[in-house]
């Protein structure tokens, strides 16, 4: 597959920062295999999994965007 070109890159840093927050979070070494390995388990990515588990500890159970 040949790489993205400029103008590819563009639309989707366009449309990411359009459609998507970014939240950057730090946590104890070790932790994040943990939840990779997880995530693997159910076969869910890692931001799904991360989404899933924020989603049910507010109560929001899979809504959409409120």
């Amino acid at each position: 597959m040949a790489p993205a070109s400029k103008a590819q890159q563009k639309a989707v840093a366009k449309y990411m920062k359009e459609n998507y927050d970014v939240f950057q979070i730090r946590m104890p070494k070790g932790k994040k295999d943990i939840i990779k390995t997880a995530a693997e388990n159910q076969g869910k990515s890692v931001n799904g999994f991360i989404n899933e588990a924020i989603d049910e500890k507010i109560g929001r159970n899979g809504e959409e965007k409120q």
